[in-house]
């Protein structure tokens, strides 16, 4: 059996002192999330993360910087996850546009209310993520290189 981790993408996106969160629907409840979701194939991560936002949160977003390249696993049982966290903002919301079908809503919280929900995060990687950002830790989005479909011709 090969091995693989799950690869994905996800956005801190902060505004006045509030992050956007997403509260959805996983197997065992309901989580709260960064917007977030698994790379699709073809797609490059600043496609995939700005999709992701888009279609959870009903916002376009504008990635700035890579907070993090993370390589999460739970337990060893379970999957290991490559998450690429990007920062940016977000413009242009759609109240008339449906989010995908395991978002209940979005909020906006303060880091404090974030922590407060910990029992309740997808994964330590929601707040670690917002505490990195918050030390002010970014990355060039020149540090993500695509080669897809790439020949050196």
């Amino acid at each position: 059996m090969v091995w693989k981790p799950h690869v994905t993408v996800a956005a801190v996106i902060e505004n006045k002192n509030k992050f956007l969160l997403v509260e959805e629907q996983i197997n065992n409840g309901i989580a709260f999330n960064q917007p977030a979701g698994h790379l699709e194939e073809g797609e490059n991560m600043i496609t995939a993360v700005k999709r992701e936002v888009n279609e959870e949160t009903a916002w376009k977003f504008e990635a700035e910087s890579i907070i993090a390249i993370q390589l999460w696993r739970k337990t060893p049982d379970s999957p290991s996850f490559l998450r690429v966290c990007f920062s940016g903002f977000v413009h242009s919301f759609n109240a008339d546009q449906a989010l995908d079908d395991d978002i209940i809503t979005t909020h906006w919280l303060t880091r404090e209310q974030v922590a407060n929900k910990n029992e309740q995060l997808r994964s330590p990687l929601v707040l670690k993520s917002i505490d990195q950002y918050l030390t002010g830790l970014r990355h060039p989005l020149s540090l993500l290189k695509s080669y897809i479909d790439y020949t050196d011709e």
